[in-house]
């Protein structure tokens, strides 16, 4: 079965995968697997820009997005007539000549990776370019534009090393649909701080900072850089934890709780010399 591995931590917002669907797909046919997508409105690719965090620690992830080729597609359920089929290898084509007229088909998809084609009267979505599969290409445009390897093609066998080694995972696996596109480094949370001398207002250099989950009660320890910031990234969602902070000749600072439903900045905190 075919398979794409995303993975955001190689993604630099270039926009080559979407700049070559545009090129493959508009204004060309491709029928019976797809129809030419429209100049506008239209991005069977798509990179999302995901803003996290506050000033002064801001953050950009790119998030590209594209149809999940599900293993058990909404859209082929509301399709009629066949319109919708998943093929031997996984990949899902809608039938651009029977899926004339049903717009279920676009509301179907909860990943929203459905578009209308409002001249053809068709839902149209991404095929994994699978004119140029059958053709014997071994990727999709997308693919072959990524530069910086952040896009992986191939056989789900021949990938499931990576998808485990990266810890990649479904985008929303809650729908049930079960994709085949996994996502590594997807943004969770961070939690940041700039540790700094009270009397002094310096960065405390290499000052011990320990954050602790509440709830599973395991820990992690970094130390603070030449600038005095700290940062824990990848925590998950919705999570509390403690932070502390020691240095050598400091009274120690203890951060209670601290709530993860968003990147949190904790600002400046100072630590006072003891005397």
């Amino acid at each position: 079965m075919k398979a794409i591995v995303i993975d955001i931590t190689r993604c630099n917002g270039c926009f080559n995968c979407q700049i070559a669907c545009k090129d493959e797909h508009v204004d060309n046919d491709w029928a019976p697997y797809a129809k030419p997508q429209p100049d506008l409105g239209h991005f069977w690719m798509c990179v999302n820009e995901v803003e996290r965090g506050v000033v002064p620690k801001v953050k950009v992830s790119y998030v590209p997005k594209l149809c999940m080729q599900c293993e058990d597609p909404a859209c082929e359920r509301a399709a009629r007539d066949g319109a919708v089929y998943r093929r031997k290898d996984g990949i899902v084509i809608i039938d651009p000549e029977k899926s004339k007229g049903q717009k279920e088909i676009l509301e179907s998809c909860p990943y929203g990776n459905i578009f209308w084609n409002k001249e053809l009267n068709i839902p149209q979505k991404c095929t994994f370019c699978a004119h140029l599969l059958d053709q014997g290409w071994k990727e999709p445009r997308c693919v072959e534009a990524c530069c910086t390897g952040a896009l992986l093609f191939g056989e789900y066998d021949q990938l499931k090393e990576i998808i485990h080694q990266r810890k990649a995972e479904l985008l929303n696996p809650e729908f049930g649909l079960k994709p085949r596109v996994y996502y590594a480094g997807l943004p969770k949370r961070f939690v940041a701080g700039t540790v700094l001398c009270q009397k002094m207002n310096e960065p405390l250099e290499n000052a011990r900072v320990t954050l602790s989950n509440l709830s599973t009660r395991e820990s992690i320890t970094a130390q603070v850089d030449n600038y005095g910031d700290f940062e824990y990234e990848g925590l998950e969602i919705g999570g509390r934890f403690s932070v502390l902070i020691e240095k050598a000749g400091y009274q120690t600072r203890l951060i209670e709780s601290v709530h993860a439903e968003k990147d949190v900045y904790l600002g400046e905190i100072f630590l006072s010399p003891k005397e």
